[in-house]
């Protein structure tokens, strides 16, 4: 797959944990509305154990996935899951 027709998605904390790397490319366009259902598929269960409480930014602006559901992720976006994060 051409790097043209892909985006950036990176990783943090127990979205790490879960997919076991800090990062990867997924095929774009891709609606923001579908980026969880396509998660799912590649990680069983991580939409349940991460994504619920997660905060999600695409080049570095914080997206409301109910709000911006129609959003689409394009070609060269980076996109980030943040998980909440406790301090001990």
């Amino acid at each position: 797959m051409a790097s043209s027709e892909t985006f950036k998605i990176l990783y943090f904390a127990a979205a790490i944990s879960y997919s076991k790397c800090d990062g990867e490319t997924l095929p774009a366009p891709l609606p923001l509305s579908q980026l969880y259902e396509m998660l799912e598929k590649k990680y069983p269960g991580i939409t349940e154990k991460v994504l619920r409480g997660s905060m999600v930014t695409i080049n570095l602006d914080y997206v409301d996935l109910e709000e911006e559901a129609e959003r689409v992720i394009k070609p060269g976006d980076e996109v980030a899951i943040i998980p909440p994060v406790s301090a001990g």
